[in-house]
């Protein structure tokens, strides 16, 4: 694949507005024209190698975040938006997609929030008992949603809280041992209970956890309490910066901050790292030595972005049994469907058929770039015989690039094509002509019917 010319004008006219700089001066600091630099900022012309030097070298910028990793998001969410039945053969092509994306990002995330807000106002319609018995019809984003973006567009790395988490982490002490003391530094008292997984009573100071609970899980309910108590004005800082449409997004993604500097102190980001290429990321392994459950180090391989410190760049997905997922970010260019499941090809799927053991997979997207995916089912018990049990899928993988890091990928033959399933994002705007699993049509083909003749599919895709 020849190499892909890099164009990130609205990034750089990011910086140089950050940095309080005229396109004059910032231009002299970059040792290039003010016309080259204007036709740089409007993605007329691509950046030169001499520019992205100049940048890393004048203003220390982490070359890295150049890339169209945040453009290239927002096109795949409007692929999958413009593929909504609503907008019939209207969508646009894909490279005008592309230029709205990488010169209009602000435009492409409103009229992504106001799909989100038709497609609501759909399900409410759709429901219309339950909705006539409500007293408040008002359209508006879902809150989760909303939290979710917020996180994928962070490259689910939020520096602040994660530099925070690690000076609170000790090396040399048990994460449970050392977040029992900073709570009872705060007049926490700690006691093991048979309820929910966690419980605090802040007129009494009583914190209950559930004994019942995995010692991880444990450690991770007492690290997130500690957040909440020990960092309120960060969280709270972050979440003023977020802007959120409403109270009960900032709620969410109060939980999810403290969630997240709970999984930054159980396993902090310098250590993590060198542990995670020690071991080739060796989910077991690094689950043993920081004592935490392999969805926790699986989430946190994919957090690991931090400009001049970055991991390998995974992506990961939790999928439950009906095919919905439930938790994703990418730090690839693989994005993940917004409505509706994932590509039922995708070994995550099959990871259900054989509980507790690794499924390992070599794929590729209809846009020509390989993954080396890895999928588990996990299985949380409720503690007791008639409690229920929840199960799901996480999946976790990376560029094909990047798969000799990894313990997993070896002895697979990385180098023959045949060797890599043929994946997609979702049906509408997968282009594949021969997929046995297709359920829909994709958006931007036209179809033949030929009720003489029947193949795969009811229909010729042309």
């Amino acid at each position: 694949m020849p190499p892909q010319k890099l164009y990130a004008g609205a990034k750089l006219r990011e910086t140089r507005n950050q940095l309080g700089l005229t396109q004059k001066d910032f231009a002299a600091r970059l040792g290039v024209s003010l016309p080259y630099l204007n036709q740089m900022e409007n993605n007329n012309r691509p950046f030169s190698t001499s520019v992205v030097l100049a940048l890393a070298r004048e203003f220390g910028m982490d070359v890295t975040e150049l890339s169209a990793g945040d453009s290239e998001r927002l096109v795949s969410d409007l692929r999958e938006a413009f593929a909504d039945p609503l907008f019939g053969n209207a969508a646009p092509a894909l490279p005008d997609l592309r230029l709205v994306g990488a010169n209009a990002p602000g435009f492409a995330r409103a009229f992504l929030d106001l799909h989100r807000a038709y497609r609501q106002g759909q399900e409410q319609l759709a429901s219309l008992d339950e909705a006539l018995g409500r007293e408040d019809t008002t359209l508006r984003l879902s809150p989760w949603e909303e939290v979710r973006d917020f996180f994928h567009y962070c490259d689910n790395y939020i520096d602040a809280v994660d530099r925070a988490a690690e000076r609170f982490a000790n090396a040399e002490r048990d994460p449970f041992t050392l977040a029992s003391e900073a709570l009872a530094r705060c007049r926490v008292t700690l006691r093991m209970g048979q309820g929910g997984l966690r419980d605090f009573d802040r007129e009494s100071g009583i914190l209950e956890i559930s004994a019942k609970a995995s010692r991880p899980t444990q450690a991770f309910q007492l690290l997130h309490q500690v957040a909440l108590l020990t960092q309120h004005d960060l969280l709270e800082a972050t979440l003023d910066l977020a802007r959120f449409q409403s109270e009960e997004s900032r709620a969410i993604a109060k939980i999810g901050l403290a969630n997240y500097f709970a999984g930054a102190a159980l396993m902090p980001y310098r250590r993590f790292l060198e542990a995670a290429e020690t071991t080739r990321h060796d989910l077991e392994a690094l689950a043993e030595q920081f004592g935490a459950s392999i969805e926790q180090v699986a989430h946190r391989l994919s957090t690991l972005q931090r400009p001049g410190a970055k991991g390998v760049p995974f992506f990961f997905v939790r999928v439950d049994q009906a095919g919905t997922i439930t938790k994703r970010h990418s730090a690839t260019r693989l994005q993940f469907a917004r409505f509706g499941g994932a590509c039922p090809l995708w070994n995550v799927h099959r990871a259900f058929e054989t509980p507790g053991r690794f499924l390992r997979q070599l794929a590729e997207t209809p846009d020509g770039m390989r993954y080396f995916c890895l999928a588990l089912a996990v299985t949380k018990a409720g503690g007791a015989y008639h409690a229920p049990v929840r199960r799901y899928a996480i999946g976790l993988g990376c560029e094909i690039d990047h798969a000799q890091r990894l313990v997993y990928a070896d002895g697979m033959d990385i180098s023959r094509g045949a060797s890599f399933d043929p994946i997609g994002i979702s049906c509408r705007i997968c282009e594949r002509d021969n997929c046995h699993q297709r359920a829909v049509p994709p958006l931007e083909r036209r179809l033949r019917v030929d009720h003489d003749h029947r193949a795969l599919l009811p229909y010729r895709i042309e």
